[in-house]
C-alpha cells in the first residue's frame, strides 16, 4: 500500500472563466434611488472638506446615515486650473490650488501617468471633467464592458449613456488605468448613430472598466442638459458642480452596470487504482503489535474513501477535499476523484 501518490502533469488542469454579477449592494442590477450628503461631506465652507472633493452616493437613506453605510459610487468634479472650488489658502500664491485642481491632476495622472497631459474627447479639450468612481467593493475585479446604462435627466432634458465596447468590437485603448472605451449616447455597449462626436463639445467621455471609473466631458453634457454647465466660481462655497451631476443622476433614476471577475480553478484528477488505498491509515485499524485488528481484512479488505488530502513535497498538508459520500474501495474497484480549487 502507498500512502502518498504524486500527481502527474496530466492530472492537473488549470481553467479560468469570467463570472458576471450585479454590481450594486444586495445584488441589485439597476440602481434607481440615490442618497448623498452629510454635515461634513457638504461642508462647502471648508475648502478641505470631503464635499469639495467628492460626493459619496448611497442606495438608501438608511445606508447614508449609518456609520457603516455602503457607498455605491462617488461623484467628483475636476478643473485643471482649480476653478469651481475655493483655494486651500487665501494668501498670495494660493490661487488655483484647490480641490478641483487636485481632482483633475489625480485622474490625469492615473490615466496618462503625466501631469501635463490633458483630457481630450474626440478633438475637444475642455478645462474640466466630471468623474464617477464606482466603489471598488461593488465592481470586484472590474466592470463588464457593454453593461453600462446610465440615464441623466434634469429640467426635462434626458441623456442615455453607455460605453461603445460592442460598437467597437472590443478594440479598447489601453491606458495606465486599464482599458478605455468611449462614453457614448446609446445603450448596452451600442452607440446610437455613427458619429462619436455627437455634440459640438466633443464626445461624452471615457469609461475605464478595469478601474470602475467614468470620466465625463462637461462641454458635451451641457449641450444636451443645460443644468450641467459647471460653475467656475471661486467663492467660499465653491461651484458645487459634483452636486449638479448628482441631481442629473437622481433625475434619471436608472444606473445599470455589471461587475466582472475572473475565477481560476485548479483541477486535480486523483486516480486510485485497484492496488492502492485498500487499507486504512487510522490507528484503530491495527493492534499495538502491528497486526490487523480484524482478520477478515487481511485478504479481502473493504474500506471507504471519505477524504483526499493534498500535500507538498515536504508532506505538509495544504488542502483537504471532502467527498459528498463515502466511496467504497477494495482490490476489485478503482476510482477517479476530481478535486476543484477556486481562487
Amino acid at each position: 500500500m502507498s500512502t502518498f501518490v504524486r500527481y502527474n502533469s496530466g492530472d492537473i488542469v488549470l481553467s479560468t472563466e469570467k463570472i458576471n454579477s450585479n454590481a450594486w449592494t444586495d445584488d441589485i442590477n439597476e440602481l434607481t434611488t440615490f442618497h448623498t450628503g452629510s454635515t461634513e461631506a457638504l461642508n462647502y465652507a471648508n475648502p478641505s472638506s470631503s464635499g469639495q472633493f467628492f460626493l459619496p452616493v448611497f442606495k438608501t437613506n438608511a445606508e447614508r446615515i449609518s456609520a457603516t453605510g455602503k457607498v455605491e459610487f462617488s461623484i467628483a468634479y475636476g478643473h485643471k486650473k482649480g476653478s469651481g472650488s475655493a483655494p486651500f489658502s487665501s494668501g498670495t500664491g494660493g490661487e488655483g490650488y484647490s480641490a478641483t485642481r487636485t481632482i483633475y491632476s489625480q485622474y490625469r495622472q492615473l490615466v496618462y501617468g503625466d501631469e501635463d497631459q490633458n483630457f481630450t474627447f474626440n478633438g475637444t479639450t475642455p478645462n474640466d471633467i466630471y468623474v464617477i468612481n464606482i466603489e471598488r467593493a461593488r465592481i470586484k475585479q472590474g466592470l463588464k464592458p457593454g453593461s453600462l446604462n446610465l440615464k441623466l435627466t434634469d429640467s426635462g432634458e434626458t441623456l442615455h449613456l453607455t460605453d461603445d465596447s460592442a460598437t467597437t468590437s472590443g478594440s479598447a485603448t489601453l491606458t495606465n488605468l486599464g482599458r478605455q472605451f468611449n462614453l457614448v449616447s446609446g445603450s448596452s455597449g451600442v452607440m446610437k448613430g455613427t458619429t462619436l462626436a455627437q455634440t459640438a463639445g466633443g464626445s461624452y467621455g471615457f469609461v475605464y472598466p478595469d478601474a470602475g471609473v467614468i470620466i465625463l466631458n462637461p462641454d458635451a453634457l451641457k449641450t444636451v442638459i443645460s443644468d450641467l454647465i459647471p460653475s467656475t466660481t471661486v467663492a467660499t462655497a465653491g461651484g458645487k458642480n459634483a452636486q449638479k451631476l448628482y441631481e442629473a443622476i437622481l433625475g434619471g433614476a436608472s444606473f445599470v452596470v455589471d461587475a466582472e471577475e475572473k475565477v481560476s480553478s485548479q483541477f486535480y484528477f486523483t486516480r486510485v487504482t485497484n492496488q492502492e488505498f485498500n487499507y486504512s491509515t487510522n490507528p484503530s485499524f491495527t493492534k499495538t503489535d502491528g497486526t490487523l485488528q480484524f482478520n477478515t481484512m487481511a485478504n479481502n479488505p473493504k474500506v471507504f474513501i471519505t477524504t483526499v488530502g493534498l500535500y507538498n513535497d515536504a508532506n505538509e498538508l495544504l488542502a483537504i477535499a471532502k467527498l459528498s459520500q463515502p466511496l467504497a474501495k477494495d482490490f476489485t474497484k478503482e476510482a477517479l476523484v476530481r478535486i476543484k480549487l477556486d481562487y
